[in-house]
């Protein structure tokens, strides 16, 4: 990696940690993968890091490994037990340094958020959003807990790594030992401020005794539990002044709870909006502090560092979106950076339901060696209808390869299904991909065609090698009488300004479009939140004394009466995503939207929408309102398909195009990568 060349100064200002030196700021924060299990995915784990090393990363730190069965994430999980351990590990420390970094390894003791039922904890409770009881922890298990993590510092630091980082925020066990929520102990480890923080503090000492005086040591350190019951900051402060007496080299900050009431990652996260945390805690140490939580920008880094306050920031999805992001920022190319746009859905909705952890915008993360797009022997002419989220990845990953690309596109600009979604409150990020595809169509020589309806004779004519077609969908109109009411209208419509919609809304859908929908026309007339505002909607307390900063949350009032109504029975939006449906179905709940379920939609006139409930003993009623507004699916696009077969050329159907039963833009940026890495 060459030498700064003046872009982004005080991100690329080298960092020491004892005896290593970061080469830049970007830490890549620990995020479980899902590799780290299997001795047979050791290779792929190599891989994944090594190709952010070689991106430009200043240190990377590992997913949670536990140093001891006791606290395993997942049965037969990662863990730091060994010589064998120590051995496989290898591996990948001696890729990433191959590639000029520096990796440290998170030890992470799962407590109550073990996915076994074979846990420990500081008590019997159990954890709301886990199965299975722990079992409590007494005086002769917390000792082994606090040798066993010595053990595994000492094995980490023969196994190669630069670095460990002892968990201890996001209610995982010492987290749990910390807080009054969860620790009612009345013997050494519990009840005074100094016995809840004891074992913390032994794990440390037992750690520096294991590595000696000189090895790094990270803690990451709860800074708001954002949990009732949670630590005051009187609490926390007094932790890292004495985690600096300690011997802890730095401090890498850490937000929120999993089961938490606010959101602390998700796109709908203001940037930054936890960094003011960690600066309060500059007043109270001198060791290095580390930033986290919804830093996705080069830009926003540099300004957080350009304050003084914090020395790294942490940056763990951002990495996994673009591995060669610091290397972009450095070099002045941070427009062709694809950033994270914290939507969840194939990094922590996979990692809490056991799956192998990617990226929406990047499926090649965690398949650095099986998903490979090396350059082409024999380029071909592509043509890819369509530049919605599986036609850009398509044409820009064939162009990557060297393959000859046209893209074409019926409609003004690019970006299908991800340009209405950045209209969404709180999916604003979603831009981001739409910019990062089109300078990517740029700088990889993509043609591209807007306004342009390709025609089955053309593409023909044209005699492509190779048609793509991304078509998408369009949205299904569901066989209602009085469907071509005129208050009726599609979600595009009404997300898009194409038509208006009235003070009453009905909302026809209660998917993962009709939540959108609905808190789109909820805040529809105010603007973006502003942090301050954010913090009032969800409830993040400015008192420093009220223990883990949640208070009551204050709602704007809502834009519009809304009433989102499905026809399934039950409760809404149980098919949203695992880390973040929570999420919109508090915000639809926050502004007063009535839900019905189990309705027929008997007609639509000018009284409104005619609802009975033919399996319950509800009665039929009638929603007065000025609209009606369609979410009840898609249906796919594939006009070209047949002709364009039966011509003999060769066709691959890709993203809404090839199913359309529930947009997955997941999928389709999987699908149009993994074809052009066929071609």
């Amino acid at each position: 990696m060459t030498e700064p060349t003046g872009h982004h100064p005080e991100l690329f200002e080298p960092l020491h940690l004892g005896p290593i030196t970061l080469r830049n700021r970007i830490v890549m924060g620990s995020m479980h993968t899902g590799l780290e299990e299997r001795f047979w995915d050791t290779g792929r784990l190599a891989a994944y890091f090594a190709m952010r090393a070689r991106g430009g990363a200043g240190l990377m730190i590992t997913g949670g490994i536990a140093p001891s069965r006791t606290g395993l994430l997942l049965p037969f999980g990662a863990k730091m037990t060994n010589r064998l351990d120590a051995w496989r590990h290898r591996r990948v420390t001696r890729a990433v340094h191959a590639e000029g970094g520096l990796i440290a390894m998170q030890i992470l003791h799962a407590g109550r958020y073990g996915y076994t039922p074979f846990k420990f904890n500081v008590s019997w409770d159990k954890s709301p959003i886990h199965p299975f009881q722990p079992i409590k922890l007494n005086d002769f298990m917390i000792r082994h807990i606090v040798r066993s993590y010595g053990r595994s510092a000492e094995l980490a630091r023969r196994a190669g790594y630069d670095a460990v980082e002892v968990m201890a925020g996001e209610g995982y066990l010492l987290n749990t030992f910390l807080c009054p929520r969860t620790n009612q102990r009345t013997d050494r480890w519990g009840g005074s401020t100094e016995n809840r923080q004891r074992i913390v503090l032994e794990i440390i000492d037992a750690i520096r005794a294991a590595v000696g005086p000189d090895y790094p040591i990270i803690v990451r350190q709860s800074i708001a539990d954002l949990v009732k019951g949670g630590q005051t900051w009187d609490e926390i402060a007094g932790l890292a002044r004495a985690l600096q007496a300690h011997g802890v080299t730095a401090i890498n900050t850490d937000i929120g709870w999993h089961e938490a009431t606010v959101p602390t990652i998700a796109t709908s996260v203001p940037r930054a909006a936890f960094v003011k945390f960690t600066e309060r805690l500059r007043d109270e140490v001198d060791i290095p502090l580390i930033a986290s939580n919804r830093i996705n920008a080069p830009d926003v880094a540099e300004e957080i560092l350009r304050r003084g306050r914090v020395d790294a920031i942490s940056m763990a999805r951002p990495l996994l979106a673009d591995p060669e992001l610091p290397v972009k920022a450095q070099h002045g190319r941070a427009d062709e950076i694809n950033t994270c746009i914290g939507c969840n859905q194939a990094c922590l909705d996979h990692a809490f339901v056991g799956k192998k952890v990617s990226c929406l915008l990047n499926p090649r993360a965690g398949r650095e060696t099986t998903l490979v797009l090396s350059p082409t022997r024999i380029a071909r002419r592509v043509a890819v209808i369509g530049a919605g989220p599986a036609g850009l990845a398509a044409a820009v990953s064939a162009a990557e390869r060297g393959h000859r690309v046209e893209l074409f596109e019926a409609g003004a600009a690019i970006g299908g299904q991800f340009a209405i979604a950045a209209r969404i409150p709180g999916k604003e990020e979603f831009a981001e991909t739409i910019r990062y595809f089109t300078r990517q169509l740029e700088v990889r020589g993509v043609t591209v065609h807007l306004s342009t309806r390709a025609t089955a004779e053309n593409l023909i004519a044209a005699a492509f090698d190779e048609v793509i077609v991304a078509t998408g969908v369009t949205p299904r109109i569901p066989d209602i009488p009085g469907i071509d009411h005129p208050s009726v209208l599609t979600y595009a419509d009404a997300v898009l300004g194409h038509r208006e919609v009235g003070a009453r809304v009905a909302v026809i859908g209660a998917g993962g479009i009709g939540f959108d929908v609905t808190e789109f026309l909820t805040v529809e007339d105010s603007p973006t939140l502003d942090l301050k505002e954010w913090e009032q909607e969800w409830g993040v307390s400015e008192d420093l004394t009220v223990p883990g900063f949640v208070t009551t949350p204050r709602p704007a009032p809502a834009a519009r009466t809304v009433y989102l109504v499905q026809r399934k029975a039950g409760g809404q939006g149980r098919g949203l995503g695992k880390t973040t449906g929570w999420i919109h179905r508090a915000g639809v709940k926050m502004k007063g939207v009535e839900q019905i379920s189990g309705a027929r939609y008997d007609r639509i006139d000018d009284e409104g929408l005619h609802l009975s409930f033919p399996d319950s003993d509800t009665p039929a009623r009638v929603l007065a309102v000025d609209s009606v507004v369609v979410c009840a699916g898609q249906e796919s696009v594939r006009d070209l398909v047949a002709p364009l077969t039966t011509a003999g050329v060769q066709v691959t159907v890709i993203g809404g195009a090839d199913v359309a039963s529930e947009l997955d833009a997941k999928r389709a940026i999987r699908q149009g990568t993994e074809v052009a890495a066929g071609l």
